[in-house]
């Protein structure tokens, strides 16, 4: 009975100890050192990485880069590469009927912009934006995909000015984000100069996020569980980028053999990541999203942000890197612009990226049309930036 009694007492001390902890944080009474004060000696784990990270980072050779793979012909090369990819996507959402719903529609100077819901999925519909130019088509068009910059609550907003029936809470937060943007709407701006513009939020932003309202730090455990079910958040987002881009090229006011597509940031990700998958893009421009992992992933820098779920296919990177994976388009034409500044990708592993890339479009006799330019400026999408993008759409779009 004695033990007995000692247990419960611990228990309930415990139990005393826990909600006097969380009492005091959330009354600001304990700031975070103290909370984090629990340490052992020996550890395994530092800064987000593993302790032998480095060891991690030798054992990676990329057996499936094109020029670690022993193929000679570029084509069976890139259809095994994507076999790989598409391996460590693991299941692909389900197919939808394509069903369409214009939900609102209005007038803009010198197009219409209006907003869809796209069953892309069995088990979902996708919340889009479209922006037409006035005219007769078929004009060239642009899949425009959106950052992740952390901030959840707006997706294809962030790319597209709101229509007027959205929120107001909505637009006033698109408002301030396209501050980014050098305050200018990329979508509209790429309309302005005839190109249809389609956007839709990827899974977990805008429409497509929580019930509970955006909490940042739940994406990683939804994107957990969503493993626990055999399926990746983060290949979802690519599949209903391609699946988009199908989309776009079946509108008729579409020259389905005019499809590029554009990202900064997340979207600069998404948007080579497309256009090394989708044979619908002809054209690609990513800003701010090239790096190789032995940078990244390093102890090297004072950041270890490692884009986490939002860019994890599991077990590819034991094939390709980043780059490798990029090559993917060749020889299709693509704009790769970052930022000496950009504190997210070291200028070390951005011109490692670069020059994987240039020595396989070199190989293919393309290099002539792969650019790849380090401005100086922060993680940022000017409207210069924009300026460039449209420049090089203008010449091979």
């Amino acid at each position: 009975m004695l033990i007995f009694a000692v247990q419960m007492i611990e228990e309930l001390f415990m139990d005393y100890r826990r909600l006097t902890l969380m009492a005091l944080a959330v009354c600001g009474l304990l700031n975070a050192s103290t909370m984090n004060a629990q340490k052992r000696t020996k550890y395994e784990f530092e800064r987000n990485l593993p302790a032998y990270a480095d060891s991690l980072l030798k054992d990676l050779t990329f057996p499936l880069a094109w020029e670690n793979s022993g193929m000679t012909d570029f084509d069976l090369w890139r259809k095994a590469a994507r076999q790989k990819v598409f391996d460590c996507m693991l299941m692909a959402p389900p197919a939808g009927d394509g069903h369409v719903n214009v939900l609102c529609e209005e007038q803009r100077q010198g197009y219409k912009a209006q907003k869809l819901e796209i069953r892309l999925s069995r088990y979902y519909t996708v919340p889009a934006y479209v922006l037409i130019p006035d005219g007769e088509g078929p004009f060239p068009a642009v899949n425009a995909l959106h950052d992740h910059g952390g901030h959840l609550f707006i997706g294809k907003e962030k790319m597209i000015r709101p229509l007027a029936c959205e929120p107001d809470d909505v637009k006033k937060d698109a408002d301030e984000w396209v501050a980014g943007y050098g305050g200018q709407f990329f979508g509209d701006y790429l309309a302005q100069h005839g190109y249809v513009v389609f956007s839709a939020d990827a899974p977990m932003w805008g429409e497509r996020g929580q019930k509970e309202g955006v909490q940042r730090d739940r994406y990683d455990m939804i994107a957990g569980n969503m493993m626990m079910y055999g399926v990746d958040l983060s290949a979802y987002m690519t599949y209903d980028d391609i699946s988009g881009t199908e989309f776009l090229a079946s509108m008729p006011q579409v020259d389905a053999q005019r499809i590029g597509c554009v990202g900064w940031s997340m979207g600069g990700y998404r948007a080579w990541m497309l256009s090394a998958l989708s044979d619908r893009i002809k054209v690609g421009a990513s800003v701010c999203w090239m790096v190789t992992t032995d940078e990244q992933m390093s102890f090297k820098y004072s950041r270890t942000e490692n884009g986490g779920f939002a860019n994890c296919f599991p077990g590819l990177r034991r094939w390709m890197d980043y780059p490798h994976m990029a090559s993917m388009a060749c020889p299709k034409a693509m704009l790769f612009i970052n930022g000496s500044q950009d504190k997210l990708f070291p200028v070390a592993g951005v011109e490692k990226a670069f020059s994987i890339m240039h020595n396989t479009w070199q190989s293919q006799q393309a290099d002539d049309k792969l650019d790849t330019e380090i401005w100086d400026m922060p993680h940022s999408c000017n409207v210069k930036v924009q300026e460039r993008v449209l420049q090089f759409f203008q010449k091979h779009l």
